[in-house]
């Protein structure tokens, strides 16, 4: 296939797949139905950081947990009391169970009472790579975050790909018109996103030959971006509805 072929397509299925309909059946649905900039912030962290498995489980287990904080996350990480803490436990997950929402909870709590937004929290660093490096680093500052929970947030320095951290990114930080991702950060610019690469994505794209690095990790991530790069330089992760949609299209 050609340059211009697989521009095409790639277009042709981001215009298809990156539109309200989408939303209903992706875990994006869940930020979705809040509207203030807080609540968005902090439902689409637990949905993204959370996106294991089929897309209904994560969708079920994510309104689950929602629920247990009243269906006000911000009201709850940052208003809530000892007693409050116990509708959290028995909360899982695959692996991420009690004792790491705990953790993310008393996190939010002490980052929200400095900070308006979690944007801030991914604004350290020139690079994209050094900005996820130094959100990590800042998640597990403080001194009694559980070293189990480190592996539901991954960092580039472990070689990762960071695929649930660049998905929660593109949906916070891309702006069209489309009304699917939410545009409301202004300060993290849309061309420095990673793609986030899942089985449909990488599938799609070793068959599109925009990615060969034979390992899915970090410099996976930013060779798939540097190729998407050459398609649309302001925003090479609008892509990810095309290789996604693709990869969804062909399992069917």
């Amino acid at each position: 296939m050609t340059h211009a072929q697989t521009l095409q397509l790639l277009e042709q299925r981001y215009a298809h797949y990156n539109r309200p309909a989408f939303i209903q059946d992706d875990p994006i649905q869940i930020p979705h139905r809040f509207t203030q900039r807080a609540d968005i912030e902090i439902s689409a962290l637990f949905a993204a950081l959370l996106a294991w498995g089929r897309r209904p489980t994560i969708i079920s287990k994510v309104t689950e947990l929602l629920r247990r904080m009243d269906d006000a996350p911000h009201q709850f990480v940052t208003q809530h009391q000892e007693e409050d803490l116990k509708k959290l436990l028995g909360f899982c997950h695959r692996t991420f169970c009690d004792t790491d929402l705990l953790y993310f909870v008393h996190w939010l709590r002490w980052y929200y009472a400095d900070h308006d937004t979690l944007e801030d929290a991914f604004l350290t660093g020139n690079t994209q790579r050094e900005r996820l490096e130094n959100f990590h680093t800042l998640f597990f500052s403080l001194p009694d975050a559980p070293p189990r929970t480190r592996k539901h947030v991954a960092t580039p320095a472990r070689g990762s790909a960071c695929k649930r951290v660049n998905m929660y990114l593109r949906w916070l930080v891309r702006r069209d018109d489309k009304g699917v991702d939410f545009g409301l950060w202004t300060r993290l610019p849309m061309a420095d996103l990673i793609c986030p690469i899942d089985v449909h994505v990488e599938r799609q794209a070793r068959q599109l030959g925009l990615l060969t690095r034979p390992v899915v990790d970090w410099r996976a991530a930013e060779e798939l971006t540097e190729n998407l790069r050459q398609f649309d330089p302001a925003d090479p992760v609008k892509y990810d509805f095309a290789l996604f949609g693709l990869g969804v299209e062909e399992k069917r």
